[in-house]
């Protein structure tokens, strides 16, 4: 029987933008990936659109977890949430719900934006902000948790920045992944899944 692992997250998840298709074939046989990320939602607007009722209602054995980008400020207010206040809410209700669902939740910080210094280094931006909040959430809550904002800042600064502008879907796109891109953050966040089995 295959392990069934149900994806919710924004466009940074998703199999044409994001690390879903990188996720599913790192992990192979013997899971059933069911991608339901939905570009440019948040924490917020994912459950008020219907998109989280449908990750409930497809009863996966894991419920994979990954808000933020589009949490933000700037994003308008039916997207925004603070990272202090509403964004934890809307996660902790998230892992309250998919437990009574049956599923096992598991937290994942969102991949950094690929802001470089003039050393080659990585810059941290709001975003740090939302990753804090997710570390505290599954602290609190008993949640296993995949780091993917250290990991990918790490993935970015080991190969740099001219090889991964050639893993985005354009030079001038800082958040999103190209196929090949989406290969090495899939890989990233299966190997840490892993672990959780």
């Amino acid at each position: 029987m295959s392990v069934r692992i149900v994806l919710a997250g924004d466009s940074t998840v998703t199999d044409s933008e994001g690390w879903g298709l990188g996720f599913a074939a790192s992990l192979g046989q013997g899971f059933e990936i069911i991608n339901l990320a939905q570009g440019g939602r948040s924490s917020k607007s994912f459950r008020g659109e219907g998109h989280w009722q449908k990750c409930l209602d497809a009863k996966g054995d894991w419920l994979l977890i990954q808000f933020g980008h589009n949490d933000c400020p700037g994003k308008g207010p039916e997207r925004e949430t603070n990272p202090h206040t509403t964004y934890r809410e809307n996660l902790s209700h998230f892992i309250d719900e998919a437990r009574v669902a049956g599923s096992k939740p598991l937290l994942i910080t969102s991949m950094a934006r690929r802001y470089w210094t003039a050393s080659g280094r990585n810059d941290v931006d709001v975003l740090s902000l939302y990753a804090h909040a997710v570390w505290t959430v599954a602290g609190e809550k008993n949640v296993p948790l995949i780091d993917l904002y250290r990991l990918s800042i790490n993935e970015y600064e080991s190969k740099g920045q001219a090889a991964w502008k050639a893993l985005s879907p354009c030079e001038t796109d800082i958040t999103h992944l190209n196929a090949a891109g989406g290969q090495i953050i899939g890989r990233i966040v299966a190997d840490e899944f892993r672990r959780h089995l």
